[in-house]
């Protein structure tokens, strides 16, 4: 059994840890989230930061629900109850693929109206950040990120 003296040591040896990559892209990807759902909802869309991810790029229009899942890292099942949820709001369709195929999801005018607020909303994170960093770091940081996304293959 541990006692409070080593786990003090633990936890002060926590607080002294530098946070990795993991923790750096994941901390500005919480505020662009919530930022993202807040002017959402300013906007008057009734949404949930579960819906939200199916909004996340590339979006769900022309998708099959079994890609979103993946995406959202949640089961086919789970995105069809939220596919569902986001028919009834009307913002996406399900319909038969070409020649009948897989079914695909696409997106309403609202839906592409979420879109809009999104972009608008990252847009306006963008700017912030680079009146902090400076344009020239700013372009670096995107450009970096991109570079890695596409060497993932996550980007084309």
């Amino acid at each position: 059994m541990s006692t409070p003296k080593n786990r003090l040591s633990a936890k002060s040896k926590q607080s002294e840890m530098t946070p990795l990559i993991g923790s750096l892209l994941r901390f500005p990807r919480e505020v662009v989230v919530t930022r993202m759902f807040e002017a959402l909802n300013s906007h008057g869309f009734d949404i949930s930061l579960t819906e939200l991810s199916v909004f996340m790029h590339p979006g769900p229009e022309g998708r099959r629900p079994a890609d979103l899942a993946r995406q959202c890292n949640m089961t086919r099942q789970a995105m069809n109850y939220v596919l569902s949820g986001l028919e009834q709001k009307g913002f996406v369709q399900r319909q038969a693929g070409i020649d009948g195929g897989a079914r695909v999801v696409s997106m309403t005018d609202s839906g592409w109206e979420i879109i809009d607020v999104m972009r608008q909303c990252v847009l306006e994170i963008e700017l912030e950040w680079t009146g902090h960093l400076g344009a020239k770091r700013f372009k670096a940081l995107s450009e970096t990120l991109q570079d890695l996304s596409r060497w993932l293959n996550k980007l084309p």
